[in-house]
């Protein structure tokens, strides 16, 4: 089972049903990760999603990465790589995967760079983040497309274009 909490900041349109859109997003990363049985558990994965401004993220990315700009998306786990194994031995239960935060302004930029709809690049910057919180990562070349890869996947499944515009 999934628990998606999802805080919109007044940026962000009104018109979207942004919980909907983090639990399809975090599902999908899950659906397509070494992780996916957890989706058939009686554990309970928590996510925190955040949609805010540019100047939060910048501030954030300047406290925890040592990088004073705004950045698209910022994941926070809350469960250590070497841990995530665990929670698969978990018949119930409760594990806060962490937490998802975007930038809205530069949301918007690269979506109208990539010309596509905010709430797809939005889904993809979910996905993306969800499965940093499942201890993915793109460090390197081999784990970078490793990752692309899935979210390649992942976003396919729902009819969205790769987005890292390989042919």
């Amino acid at each position: 089972m999934l628990d998606i909490a999802v805080q919109a900041g007044p940026d962000w349109s009104a018109d979207e049903d942004w919980e909907a859109i983090g639990t399809k997003a975090v599902t999908l990363a899950l659906e397509h990760s070494l992780h996916a049985d957890w989706l058939t558990r009686a554990l309970c994965i928590e996510v925190a999603i955040r949609l805010t401004d540019d100047e939060e993220v910048r501030s954030l990315n300047a406290q925890y990465r040592g990088k004073d700009a705004p950045t698209n998306v910022l994941s926070f786990p809350m469960v250590q790589p070497d841990l995530l194994d665990s929670l698969a031995n978990t018949d119930d239960g409760e594990a806060l995967l962490g937490d998802i935060v975007l930038a809205h302004r530069v949301c918007v930029r690269e979506a109208e760079e990539k010309g596509i709809s905010v709430t797809d690049h939005a889904t993809h910057l979910i996905v993306h983040g969800t499965f940093h919180l499942l201890g993915y990562d793109h460090q390197g070349e081999a784990e970078a497309e490793a990752m692309e890869a899935l979210e390649t996947q992942a976003l396919a499944s729902i009819g969205l274009a790769d987005p890292y515009n390989r042919d």
